[in-house]
């Protein structure tokens, strides 16, 4: 039989990822019975058959047999007479099977029909490509910059799918160049103009929270979980987790030997400063480690108003307050409470102290780290131990300490 030409309207169909076969078949035979409905008035006597191999398709027409003159409805019935002109050997009562012949249809109705089916196809294609990308939604995926716009940047998925990275979404020092490979969070997926819409972040919580679930195989397999993470992205984030075992140190394993593990997401988040703490339900415990990496000396807290005076040195207000006050407004963000800092007249006339952090264009960051972890942190509590004590508590070499322990001295002796 002639054969209508569909077989790019297959192919286009079968490279669509998930589209079964089930429903090609019936978005094809939808197609064709509306054509039958509209030539023959009804489609019930007749059978699409699909050959998604070949790319083409058959249609039987299905009726039954009756005496001449006693035809009452053309579609399911056919005259004695003419049907067996067709088909010599056929009797009263059985059915013709006869083959409508696609062409019959009209040049017209075949190129609506081939529309059609596009149409649903790509219809098809749109709601698979939104419902794989909402089951995503808070999932870390990868995408090539394809564009790089003023307001946006276009990605492509590895099967050609625009994704959006707006440029609200993006960390402020971000740099992209066409043809690299950006990792961000799905944020959400959304119909706009009846075309996907997939909208990316890099400045969301999740994207933080996704990372160090990679980096963290004890956050990936539930034995420490994230309570809260606030983040000014770029400039620093704080991590509240907690430990589900009392063998595991929650702080220690996000941050790895040497800051092994917190390195390579500080360095994908265009080197926020991200702090760890350890959570905690005591209230002002929080408070104080939210206000990392200052020390607080007191602290006065209204529960009911949710309200908290903090009391430091002088040398430490203007690390608890941070670089444009954001240290401050993330502590607020990460308890809850509004924090005030002031200076502790009490402690004005104590001795002279440098926190370790006002050296970390001397020092580097995981050494810092490795001496606050063994409860350094200041400058005179590192120089209050021998090179032997300091080498024998931490994983530092000799010669690391005496490095440190003489800018330190330096510093002092400036005064």
């Amino acid at each position: 039989m002639a054969s209508i030409n569909l077989i790019e309207s297959f192919t286009e169909f079968k490279e669509a990822e998930n589209i079964d076969r089930p429903t090609l078949m019936k978005v094809l035979e939808d197609v064709f019975k509306t054509l039958l409905r509209k030539k023959y008035g009804s489609d019930e006597n007749f059978d699409v058959i699909v050959n998604t191999e070949k790319g083409d398709l058959e249609i039987f027409r299905r009726r039954t047999v009756v005496e001449d003159g006693e035809v009452e409805d053309e579609n399911a019935q056919i005259a004695y007479t003419e049907a067996t002109a067709i088909e010599k050997d056929l009797e009263i009562g059985e059915e013709l099977f006869e083959e409508v012949e696609i062409l019959d249809f009209g040049r017209r109705a075949i190129l609506a029909a081939k529309q059609t089916l596009s149409a649903r196809i790509g219809d098809l294609k749109k709601n698979i490509l939104v419902k794989k990308y909402a089951d995503k939604a808070g999932e870390i995926v990868t995408g090539e910059v394809y564009q790089v716009w003023k307001k946006e940047v276009l990605l492509l998925d590895d099967e050609g799918n625009e994704l959006i990275l707006p440029k609200a979404e993006q960390i402020p020092t971000d740099y992209f160049k066409k043809g690299e490979n950006v990792r961000a969070v799905v944020k959400k997926v959304e119909m706009k103009n009846n075309a996907p819409l997939i909208i990316l972040s890099r400045t969301h919580p999740s994207f933080l929270a996704k990372l160090l679930e990679i980096e963290v195989p004890e956050i990936f397999d539930g034995l420490i979980v994230i309570k809260k993470i606030v983040r000014e992205p770029g400039e620093r984030a704080k991590v509240a987790v907690e430990s589900y075992d009392d063998r595991i140190d929650p702080v220690g394993a996000c941050v790895g030997m040497k800051g092994s593990r917190i390195h390579g997401i500080v360095r994908e988040l265009r080197n926020e400063n991200i702090d760890i703490i350890n959570y905690t339900t005591n209230i002002q415990l929080l408070i104080q480690r939210s206000l990392t990496p200052a020390r607080i000396s007191r602290m006065e807290v209204d529960m009911e108003n949710k309200y908290a005076s903090v009391y430091l040195n002088p040398d430490q207000v203007s690390l608890a307050i941070g670089k444009k006050g954001v240290n401050i407004k993330l502590a607020c963000e990460l308890t809850g409470f509004e924090i005030d800092v002031f200076r502790d007249e009490q402690q004005e006339q104590a001795e002279f102290d440098i926190d370790l952090e006002e050296f970390s264009d001397e020092i580097e960051e995981w050494i810092i780290d490795e001496l606050k972890r063994i409860g350094c942190d200041t400058a005179r509590s590192v120089l209050e131990l021998t090179t032997e004590e300091l080498v024998r508590r931490s994983d530092l070499e000799e010669e690391t300490v005496q490095d440190v322990r003489r800018i330190l001295q330096e510093e002092f002796d400036k005064e």
